[in-house]
């Protein structure tokens, strides 16, 4: 028999590199700094916006980002990552060169808004995928953490480089430049995208972990999108979802328009860090979540995250550069950490065969909270001490997510001689679990079929 090449670092790579292109939608603040001074500014050659609906091109992305993630998913299962990565390109490259020949308000929110939003879906729906079916599960935290720490990591680059295009060529100019390169990069890369073939088994290290043998002792699961919508937990999952990526985005979103109180025309640093903030929560919560468990890391990251909004406005109001910056960073590493978690989950709870059409139904929460918190948050700012009242709202929302973590406690379906549980009866008993789990009473354990004991 013919040994398999394993090409599973290359995957990797691959996914990473397409991923640092398709980050471009976290430099957001940074083109609506630039199109906020156009209309301050006026002239023939300004933009003609409502003030007011300066955000709505980003809202609309995440939206359409979210909801193609369904039809991507399930185009990543079917017809290949590689091919779904190069629509993916395509898509994003079509949508900044309209936003490059217009100004106006509907070309960018279907250039940026529709057509970006929908390639950055395609794109990165196919990147994850592929690169977790050649490792063991005990490295699916770590490997997911990689591939989409590439996404979070982009601003780091990109902030500087909009900026120093936008300053020198213009608007126009830069959307065309960029659209350019990132449909080559995505492109390109797209046929480096590859599931391995049938009858491939990764190795598996001596000691896999606690979580990868805590999984490894349940069934054998490749849950359909029915099956994983009739599980109570892809609704918890759903609801902790919204609220995590919500509040993160909230402040990336504005980060830059943040910082220009402090940092005036350097305000694009704050976005870098925040990046590299965004980009090791995602990495650093995927070894973690290897080590601990996926519930405990989500608990602490969410919980984290509560904190540093109950201080946003504490730092914001002291006025000091390096404060803003650390509480960016933070930030952006709890959301980004977020972008780990939730796709391996999707990937212990209800497998690999349709994973891609699975975790884009799931991804819907990231799109709904991104729009719903950005809204909400603009409304409430627009009220005297707004500011201050969306920061509490985002807190308190985490501090909910936090506390529903406990209905993820980890418990191996009954097996042999005892009965099938039912949803409800399984819910009940995991919620007892966690919660004595929650208040130190007793350690998570896995249940030990009959005939063992």
């Amino acid at each position: 028999m013919t040994e398999i090449k394993n090409k599973g670092w290359t995957v990797v790579s691959a996914g990473l590199a397409i991923n640092l292109a398709l980050g471009v939608l976290y430099a957001w603040s940074v083109f609506k700094g630039a199109i906020k001074a156009s209309i301050e500014k006026g002239g023939p050659d300004a933009f003609q916006w409502d003030i007011a609906s300066i955000n709505d091109p980003y809202a609309i992305c995440c939206l359409a980002f979210a909801f193609s993630m369904i039809l991507a998913g399930k185009c990543q299962d079917k017809i290949g990552p590689a091919r779904t990565a190069l629509i993916g390109g395509l898509l994003v490259g079509a949508g900044f060169m309209l936003m490059a020949f217009s100004s106006s308000y509907l070309s960018w929110v279907l250039g940026f808004g529709v057509l970006a939003g929908s390639g950055f879906g395609f794109g990165y729906s196919a990147a994850t995928p592929p690169a977790l079916k050649w490792f063991s599960p005990s490295k699916t935290g770590l490997i997911a953490g990689i591939v989409v720490g590439g996404f979070g990591i982009a601003p780091v680059y990109i902030a500087p480089l909009a900026s120093y295009l936008i300053g020198e060529f213009g608007i126009p100019s830069t959307m065309m430049f960029l659209g350019i390169g990132f449909t080559v990069v995505v492109c390109g890369l797209s046929f480096l995208l590859t599931n391995p073939p049938q009858g491939f088994v990764p190795v598996e290290p001596a000691d896999p972990g606690p979580v990868a043998k805590l999984n490894a002792s349940k069934p054998a699961v490749n849950a359909s999108v029915s099956e994983m919508l009739r599980n109570y937990k892809f609704y918890v999952l759903w609801v902790t979802f919204f609220i995590g990526s919500g509040a993160g985005l909230m402040v990336i979103g504005s980060v830059a328009g943040l910082a220009k109180h402090s940092m005036g025309p350097m305000a694009f640093v704050a976005v870098a860090i925040m990046a590299v903030g965004n980009a090791g929560g995602r990495v650093v919560a995927g070894v973690l979540s290897d080590k601990i468990g996926r519930r405990a890391t989500l608990f602490i990251m969410l919980s984290f995250q509560a904190l540093m909004m109950f201080l946003a406005m504490v730092v914001i109001n002291s006025g000091s550069a390096v404060l803003l910056v650390l509480l960016a960073s933070f930030i952006g590493f709890n959301y980004g950490s977020n972008l780990c978690l939730f796709p391996s989950f999707s990937k212990d709870y209800w497998g690999t065969k349709n994973y891609g059409l699975n975790y884009g139904v799931l991804f819907t929460a990231w799109g709904v909270g991104g729009f719903v918190m950005g809204k909400v948050s603009e409304m409430i700012k627009a009220q005297p001490g707004g500011l201050g009242k969306s920061f509490m709202l985002s807190g308190i929302l985490l501090v909910a997510g936090a506390a529903m973590t406990i209905f993820l406690a980890e418990l191996k379906p009954a097996v042999d001689n005892e009965e099938e549980p039912s949803q409800w009866k399984e819910f009940w008993a995991e919620f007892m679990l966690g919660a004595k789990v929650f208040v130190g009473y007793e350690q998570a354990q896995v249940r030990v079929p009959r005939k063992m004991m």
